[in-house]
């Protein structure tokens, strides 16, 4: 198993070496009494997370922790240039499949994956975009192996959240621990919110246009991003019965009368953005907004239709693309996944159901999933009942010794399993946020790191420069 703070000696990695140091000059109680202080400031804040089906209540904070996940320049430059290559080919599949479709006319992935996938959008067909970015916000979770590579886990195309609290755990740390970053030259995350206006406004199809964040309301789990993001980028946070088509255009309601939106940035799922063209029950939309979409009245992004490139039941393709597209050979690989459509993949997952993870190809949030070594045999015998009957709805992938690094736990670190959600921005270039969110899971062993299934955050480092992290503090 990697751990990311100790090598397998148990000797400190030498860009941990000064933080360790600064940790032990403290004395007891220090980083228990600063988590305390963390505690109260984000409940002020009222940084929440909505657990649905949880009898305590709807909200809680999703736990931090003090230590930080510290990557090197080095490494994080290779992870850079991998997650480029892969989200540039997953927005080039998707301008594809709504167009000429070559890369189902040359049978690199088989055209029933995509027509019949409930993600694909029929209306997205021949709908061109500005730069052909399909998928402008872009979060991949990448997990590192006891190998010590990375590999991507999945990749999050639709509405991806978290960015809030990689922002707010950065934020906390320079609060708490100001010391620490006069020490360590760490890559600055706090420019995302312009990086994101930018990126939103490159997909307009006007000049100065006006910006939305369109959300499903104080309900929705991630409303509390939704708000965020809205108000760090200087624009107003909306639900759909705010919003109107008239004229061809989408206006929202304010008390100085109805005002353009140019760009929705949206958190509702396709189905619900238009009761008209989508699901005709849904009260989140807005009802003509597909057809003002269309016909470029409005920009949308990320945009209807994406999810069919991060369905699980497509991941195992995205190498292929890379390939087909690019002509390159993938930066970063993916945890190798069998198809259980495929009879003979479908037999050796049954066969081996305690030691692989099995996945639903819709399913997000840690749901709909089966972790082999932690189930007991009477799940492992209806999982397998669901399997037979249904084998196209799921995907079976190795279990991975997910890296771990260690968190604060009673008054000393405890290695806990963790991964890493980058978030990638398309527009007319490429935009990468140095670092992302690291997220652990708490439960000892556990390697469920969801924020919706128990999980907690860490902030992420990237160090500019490795030498000037090795100053005694």
């Amino acid at each position: 198993m990697f751990d990311e703070i100790f090598n397998s000696s148990g000797d400190a990695r030498a860009h941990y070496v000064p933080y360790l140091d600064w940790l032990n000059s403290h004395p007891s109680g220090y980083l228990n009494g600063k988590m305390a202080e963390a505690d109260l400031l984000f409940r002020r804040i009222g940084i929440t997370f909505a657990v649905y089906g949880e009898e305590q209540g709807t909200e809680r904070l999703i736990p931090s922790d003090p230590v930080p996940r510290i990557i090197d320049t080095k490494e994080w430059a290779f992870l850079e240039k991998g997650l480029e290559q892969r989200v540039q080919a997953l927005n080039m599949f998707l301008d594809d499949v709504y167009h000429e479709g070559r890369i189902l006319k040359e049978n690199v992935i088989p055209a029933e994956k995509i027509y019949n996938n409930a993600q694909f959008q029929a209306c997205m067909v021949n709908h061109d975009l500005p730069h052909k970015v399909y998928s402008h916000i872009c979060g991949v979770d990448l997990i590192r192996h006891s190998d010590g590579n990375y590999y991507v886990l999945e990749d999050n195309l639709r509405v991806p959240s978290g960015v809030s609290y990689m922002l707010q755990n950065r934020r906390m740390s320079q609060r708490l621990f100001p010391e620490l970053f006069k020490n360590y030259n760490v890559a600055p995350v706090d420019h995302y919110p312009l990086l994101l206006q930018t990126t939103l406004k490159e997909c307009a199809f006007s000049e100065n246009p006006t910006i939305a964040v369109l959300t499903p309301g104080p309900y929705n789990s991630a409303y509390y991003e939704h708000a965020f993001l809205a108000k760090e980028m200087g624009c107003e946070l909306v639900e759909g019965r705010d919003l109107f088509v008239r004229d061809n255009r989408v206006w929202m309601r304010t008390i100085y009368g109805p005002k353009q939106v140019d760009i929705l940035y949206r958190r509702v799922d396709d189905a619900f953005l238009d009761p008209l063209a989508l699901n005709p029950n849904s009260q989140l939309g807005v009802p003509g907004l597909i057809e003002v979409y269309r016909s470029g009245g409005v920009a949308i992004a990320n945009a209807l239709g994406t999810g069919v490139a991060d369905d699980k039941s497509i991941y195992p393709y995205v190498p292929q693309m890379i390939k087909f597209y690019l002509d390159q050979e993938p930066i970063l690989q993916n945890v190798p996944t069998r198809i259980l459509s495929n009879p003979e993949d479908l037999a050796y997952t049954l066969d081996n159901l305690d030691k692989l993870v099995v996945k639903e190809v819709h399913g997000a949030g840690g749901y709909g999933m089966l972790v082999g070594p932690a189930s007991t045999k009477a799940e492992r015998e209806e999982f397998a009942k669901i399997l037979k009957t249904k084998p196209d709805g799921y995907i079976s992938q190795p279990t991975l010794s997910l890296s771990t690094c260690g968190i604060w736990l009673d008054e000393d670190l405890k290695p806990r399993h963790i991964d890493l959600r980058p978030f990638v921005l398309s527009g007319s270039k490429t935009r990468i946020t140095p670092g992302g969110l690291t997220r652990v899971a708490l439960t000892e062993g556990s390697l469920v790191v969801n924020s919706s299934q128990g999980g907690g955050t860490k902030d992420t480092w990237i160090l500019n420069d490795i030498n000037q992290a090795k100053e005694v503090f």
